[in-house]
């Protein structure tokens, strides 16, 4: 199911991470030839990208929610 992106953080490997407005999380890295996105790289890439849709597979599932409403939980615990 396609979402769109609505903010950015970054994990405890310091990856970016997107924030979709489903309330999941998905890594977008930079990390050529596998993944090219070289948007994620600065801050005016990812602000341009903010809006843009992703595939989210974690809908697709029906997986719970990474996070709700600014609050984000990660492997059940607040962050």
């Amino acid at each position: 199911m396609q979402q769109p992106i609505c903010g950015y953080h970054r994990d405890e490997e310091d990856h970016w991470v997107a924030e979709l407005t489903c309330g999941h999380n998905q890594h977008v890295r930079h990390d050529p030839p596998w993944q090219n996105r070289p948007w994620v790289t600065s801050r005016a890439g990812r602000d341009s990208m903010l809006g843009h849709l992703l595939n989210c597979k974690k809908c697709d599932e029906g997986a719970p929610r990474d996070w709700f409403d600014g609050a984000r939980i990660e492997e059940g615990k607040d962050q």
